[in-house]
């Protein structure tokens, strides 16, 4: 195995793009930035293996969550899943059913644990289905086969009340009641949960009565658990769906399905299908297609085979992912409480008040106009030696609490209309622009969860910073230092690569846009001469920490659309664009959370920081990144991200981003969001990319189609 190289420096600065200064007349009296003197770079220390200086993340010694699918000593599988309450269910398609957004109160006696015991591989025909509700059900609904032919929720098996007991021989069927666990599964009396409903299914029920009498290995199972409260212990809504998942008899877990609408099977069931492996993007985690017309909530959802026991510390994760840490409210909904334990966190200085503010539906933000205050941006900034900068620290926060002297605000100033129909973005500082600086607008965030599991060694696999082997591509590792104890890790997130984990991420987030203190980072970021940044010391709870992280990591990835169509994808690989976009990874069996191991995912990156030209570099070096390196972007989520972050007609309206014509041409691709299409984003690639971007432009218009229609089924 070749050698792998890092440079353990900082490297020098690039001078030209979109930070380097604004070559356009000012729109507001503010001076333009200017560009700084160029910077001699440092002489290199040699290189060392990186390798010996990087401490995995997670390896065998990892305390591991237990497994959600397994099979049991006496043969059974067991498959065990985690779920929330819906308003609708999965095939509901008029414009008042909501599927994918979230309830009011949703964190609160809204999620079920669900286990599957499948006995057919042991030649008895019986599926044993146990669920565990946070509050009293009043109908205990577990639907299966699904049907759909007089209305979209509709099963041909739909058990009503623990009382019921119906005849296998006519129905397929057999509701026991209240049940209990096996115990390797719940210590159901130390947690004091009594809410557990079971019922064996053993035929499998079809159209007019009829059924098939023995369930066999491969036959598909669709079903959802339904929340009919019988006194909610928070809010006033009774009613509640659950999610559509496909079980495929005599295997373990739950697919990722699709569903050919419109098809009535007269004589049986239609349930939905699982997605073959060329469409999983993120393995197991990957969503089933959506069926109910709500593109726009694609990045919100729980993974498809999230655990049971992870159920609830997901939708906990995602409240504090929404809560203003100001005034303690939830961004979604008006009748979501005030979360009274995290008003008044808002640091001194900040970006905005919520995680969600920038990240919208966990999308990336909006392009701003010209002239706008751009709250949706980070912009790191530093002196002209690239230290922190004296009066705004490492990262600029335009928002102050209470008296003070402000950062500064930041406005999008007009852009740089290039000869060949890009453009670049100029910013306006009122307090004066920073020696250096670099942009950049909030981004998507599925996946992460499932970045971060992949080990370092593969990564490494990659790297060849001296560009060893002549093919231009010379991809290095971004060298990160935990805070927590001093040991240097591989960095993953961040444009730049600069936090080595989600928890990392998160917390440098909550640290520098929100001003809110953790455990991890427990210091506000201040410059020298400031003396206003407020106090230190931990205010987001661990628990609630490690909960938001939990969140983040969980979410599912999108499934690829048109995965039977390899022309383009063809195209991408020979040109060169999957030599630093790679098409696959394999997660580590020793991530903590079960759902991210030993997953095959396709996020197309290979994490490594890359040299893209100084069209694309601004200023200020990160870590051991140059202002002219960027980590590869993953390609997952890219064509979902127009309708995540355009909405649709169902997005609830305190979500819904602006409805204008020009829309379209706001979503912003790459760092600061000047690539208003994925081609403008291809042209803008220089550098080591500079050779795929150029065989691109030659390129038939055919096959150009054929490329963007793949990346757009990603």
């Amino acid at each position: 195995m070749k050698q792998h190289l890092v440079y353990l420096f900082l490297a020098f600065f690039a001078l030209s793009g979109c930070g380097g200064g604004d070559t356009s007349e000012p729109a507001t009296p503010n001076p333009p930035p200017v560009t700084p003197p160029p910077v001699t770079p440092p002489t290199l220390p040699p290189p060392v293996d990186t390798e010996s200086i990087i401490t995995a993340l997670y390896d065998e010694n990892t305390s591991l969550e237990d497994v959600s699918r397994f099979v049991r000593d006496d043969g059974v599988l067991i498959t065990r899943i985690g779920d929330r309450g819906r308003d609708r269910h999965a095939k509901d398609i008029t414009i008042q059913d909501h599927y994918d957004h979230y309830l009011a109160h949703y964190w609160e006696f809204r999620t079920a644990r669900i286990q599957l015991e499948d006995h057919v591989p042991n030649g008895q025909s019986l599926i044993r289905a146990t669920f565990i509700t946070e509050a009293k059900l009043g109908a205990r609904e577990f639907r299966v086969w699904f049907w759909g032919r007089n209305t979209t929720g509709q099963f041909h098996f739909n058990p009503q009340k623990e009382e019921a007991k119906v005849n296998p021989n006519e129905t397929g069927v057999v509701f026991v009641g209240k049940g209990t666990w096996n115990e390797d599964f719940e210590k159901i009396s130390e947690e004091g949960i009594q809410h557990m409903y079971t019922l064996d299914i053993v035929n499998k029920w079809e159209n007019g009565g009829q059924f098939q009498p023995t369930l066999e290995p491969g036959m598909n199972m669709e079903f959802e658990v339904s929340q009919f409260l019988l006194n909610p212990p928070a809010g006033a809504r009774l009613n509640y769906y659950g999610t559509s998942f496909v079980y495929v008899i005599g295997q373990t877990g739950v697919a990722p399905f699709e569903w050919e609408r419109g098809v009535e099977n007269q004589f049986g069931s239609n349930d939905g299908t699982p997605i073959p492996a060329k469409g999983l993007s993120g393995g197991e985690t990957t969503l089933g297609y959506n069926y109910s017309e709500e593109p726009a909530g694609r990045f919100m959802q729980m993974a498809t085979n999230l655990s049971a026991h992870n159920a609830q510390p997901f939708v906990e994760g995602r409240r504090v992912h929404h809560t203003n840490f100001e005034d303690g409210s939830h961004d979604e909904r008006l009748d979501n409480p005030i979360w009274t334990e995290q008003v008044g966190k808002l640091g001194k200085h900040y970006i905005n008040h919520s995680c969600a503010a920038c990240h919208v539906r966990n999308g990336k933000a909006l392009v701003g106009d010209v002239g706008e205050s751009l709250e949706k941006w980070v912009f790191r900034v530093g002196d002209v030696s690239g230290n922190p900068h004296p009066l705004m620290g490492q990262v600029l926060q335009p928002e102050i609490e209470g008296a003070g002297v402000s950062e500064g605000q930041v406005t999008l100033g007009p852009w740089t209309e290039l000869e060949n129909g890009l453009r670049s973005p100029n910013y306006l500082f009122s307090n004066g622009a920073p020696p250096q600086f670099s942009a950049r607008i909030a981004p998507q965030l599925v996946g992460l969860g499932l970045l971060e599991a992949v080990s370092e060694s593969q990564i490494l696999e990659w790297e060849d910073a001296d560009d060893a082997d002549n093919d231009g591509i010379s991809g290095r590792a971004s060298i990160v230092e935990d805070p927590s104890n001093g040991v240097m890790r591989l960095g993953r997130f961040g444009y730049k690569a600069g936090t080595f984990s989600v928890k990392h991420q998160s917390a440098s987030a909550l640290n520098t846009d929100m001003g809110v203190m953790t455990s991890m980072l427990p210091e506000p970021d201040c410059g020298s001469a400031q003396n206003d940044c407020g106090e230190s010391g931990a205010e987001l709870s661990e628990q609630n920490l490690d909960k938001l992280v939990k969140y983040l990591s969980l979410l599912g990835v999108g499934a690829r659309r048109d995965y039977a169509n390899e022309v383009g994808e063809t195209m991408f690989a020979d040109i060169g664009c999957a030599s630093c976009h790679r098409p696959t990874m394999n997660t580590s069996p020793f991530h903590p959370l079960a759902e991210l191991r030993n997953q095959t995912i396709h996020p197309y990156t290979d994490l490594l920081l890359h040299d893209m030209g100084p069209g694309l570099a601004d200023n200020l070096a990160e870590g051991s990144a140059s202002g002219a390196e960027w980590r590869t972007a993953p390609l997952w989520g890219l064509g979902l991200a127009k309708n995540v972050m355009l909405g649709d007609a169902k997005a609830n309206d305190t979500i819904s981003l602006a409805r204008r014509s020009d829309d379209d041409t706001r979503i912003g691709y790459l760092h600061d969001g000047r690539a208003r299409t994925i081609e403008e984003a291809i042209l803008w690639h220089g550098g080591e990319a500079e050779v795929s971007k150029q065989t691109y432009v030659d390129l038939s218009a055919q096959d150009k189609t054929a490329l963007l229609s793949f990346l757009e089924s990603l």
